[in-house]
């Protein structure tokens, strides 16, 4: 009988066109990872926690999936998975788990990191934050920032084509903070819509800018008035961690 398991990954987003398989390219996070899996005689299908968009990093995605029967042992297979997977996908965790176990459903809260700077920009950072032109208040983005928290019909912080039946969600946090010359915009919440994170820190570097004030942030958080569709650059973006 296979077994499950859950694997957590860190990836490089920069090199592939999102995490989530699709019909156009298989250069995608679980597209490499499923070609990696069919050469050690693994046939099933990762599910992971939620999808990244093309150019969103990871520090700790989860999937699940099931092992056959003649791989029971879990660091043979990691290290055949980290001697075959590209050097931007990495393997942080692979453990037993519990035949139920869903890495989408199951997950209660996951965080996200936006990391944006005000220094000069460099082409060897230039695939893994944001660099804005307008300097940054922290104190002003952090109040921008903490609008979010609660729960909220997002409607007006989502991508179109969003396939779900209603856009409640909970932010429980939502602040920002400085570590080393970087502004940190710190996301957790029970789950988020397409493109959700990337329109806020959007509206969050408005702000700072001060092409939208707090007023109107407040509106469109509140569904009185759209005020800005925009997406913050994908490279900014990190998945950091899933809670169960």
């Amino acid at each position: 009988m296979p077994r499950r398991v859950k694997l957590t990954l860190s990836y490089n987003g920069s090199r592939f066109a999102g995490l989530q398989r699709q019909s156009h390219t298989d250069n995608t996070v679980i597209g490499t990872l499923e070609k990696v899996l069919r050469r050690l005689g693994i046939d099933a299908d990762p599910v992971a926690s939620g999808r990244t968009d093309a150019g969103v990093h990871a520090f700790r995605q989860v999937l699940h999936l099931d092992l056959p029967p003649h791989w029971d042992d879990l660091k043979k297979l990691r290290r055949a998975l980290e001697h075959q997977l590209p050097l931007s996908v990495r393997v942080r965790r692979i453990e037993w788990t519990a035949d139920d176990f869903h890495a989408r459903f199951d997950a209660r809260r996951r965080v996200y990191r936006y990391l944006v700077t005000d220094r000069s920009a460099n082409p060897f950072e230039a695939e893994l934050m944001t660099f804005s032109q307008t300097p940054l208040d922290l104190k002003r983005i952090d109040e921008a920032m903490r609008c979010f928290e609660g729960e909220h019909d997002f409607e007006y912080f989502k991508k179109t084509g969003s396939d779900v039946k209603h856009y409640v969600r909970t932010v429980y946090r939502a602040f920002a903070y400085r570590h080393r010359g970087v502004v940190v915009l710190y996301f957790e919440a029970n789950a988020y819509l397409r493109s959700q994170i990337r329109m806020m820190a959007d509206a969050v570097l408005k702000v700072n800018a001060g092409e939208m004030s707090l007023k109107e942030l407040r509106e469109q958080i509140e569904r009185r008035k759209r005020h800005t569709t925009d997406l913050a650059p994908a490279a900014g973006l990190y998945l950091s961690k899933v809670i169960y």
